[in-house]
């Protein structure tokens, strides 16, 4: 079937909030015309599922919401980021291109096909990822208008043992590692999202993944947007690869919180 929308949800919070909890690779979901182009059969699909998806990611975020005490905005993606990957960039630049995952993923985690090497990207960008850009940029553009700020923070996973994709996997691997970048990510965002998580366990710095999200009408030009990535290491919340949630979860939905209000 064709990839219909609403793909994407953009769930509200207090109307004065500008915080919005980005969660862009929580999803398992792959249309089935989409899985039709995949060469993977339907145990290593689930295989690379399990290795790739960001699990839990959005139930962590909404818990966080109801848990604050003036609710964040939660821009949450409803498809797999197998069928695209929002946050990377279609164009040559993108250092992601370089392992075949780029906006349109060719290989998998493990460095295999998923996608003939010259699939045609331009059908899934324009199906999928432009309309999830442009929501995202007036998303924030609606909490700037509201708040007269928006603060983007991504909420992702990622797995103990570094993957073969991972360009940069040599690095420490904290429980949490907060990813920065130098013009939208000011000192007290980072300073209060080094004190919400510290109650977790040990909170790092740009590795293993580093920079942030942020739409590129607003990139490096609107200093009103900030933003700050939250990637958490798996084990400290779920079974790896793919199993569920522990109590980890809540724990660490506390903390999401404590960051929230500290930025309310």
């Amino acid at each position: 079937m064709p990839v219909a929308a609403p793909f994407f949800e953009f769930l509200p919070g207090a109307p004065s909030s500008p915080v919005i909890l980005h969660v862009p690779h929580s999803s398992r979901e792959i249309p089935d015309d989409v899985r039709a182009g995949i060469v993977l059969d339907d145990s290593a699909l689930e295989r690379e599922l399990d290795d790739i998806v960001d699990a839990h990611t959005a139930e962590l975020a909404e818990e966080a919401a109801r848990l604050a005490r003036r609710a964040p905005w939660r821009f949450v993606n409803r498809l797999s980021r197998l069928v695209v990957d929002p946050e990377r960039f279609p164009d040559e630049r993108e250092e992601m291109l370089a392992v075949g995952m780029g906006a349109v993923y060719t290989r998998t985690t493990r460095r295999e096909e998923l996608r003939p090497a010259d699939t045609d990207p331009e059908p899934l960008l324009a199906r999928c990822f432009r309309p999830y850009a442009r929501a995202m940029t007036d998303a924030v553009a609606e909490r700037l208008a509201a708040a007269g700020r928006a603060v983007v923070i991504d909420v992702h996973s990622y797995p103990s043992a570094p993957l073969p994709y991972e360009l940069h996997g040599e690095g420490p691997r904290p429980p949490v590692c907060l990813g920065t970048d130098s013009f939208h990510t000011p000192p007290e965002l980072l300073d209060a999202a080094r004190k919400a998580f510290g109650a977790v366990g040990e909170v790092g710095l740009d590795s293993p993944f580093s920079g942030t999200y942020v739409p590129l009408e607003f990139y490096g030009r609107e200093p009103r947007v900030s933003a700050l990535m939250v990637e958490i290491r798996r084990d400290t919340y779920m079974s790896e690869p793919g199993g569920p949630a522990g109590p980890g979860l809540y724990a660490l939905a506390q903390a999401l919180a404590a960051l929230v209000d500290a930025l309310g």
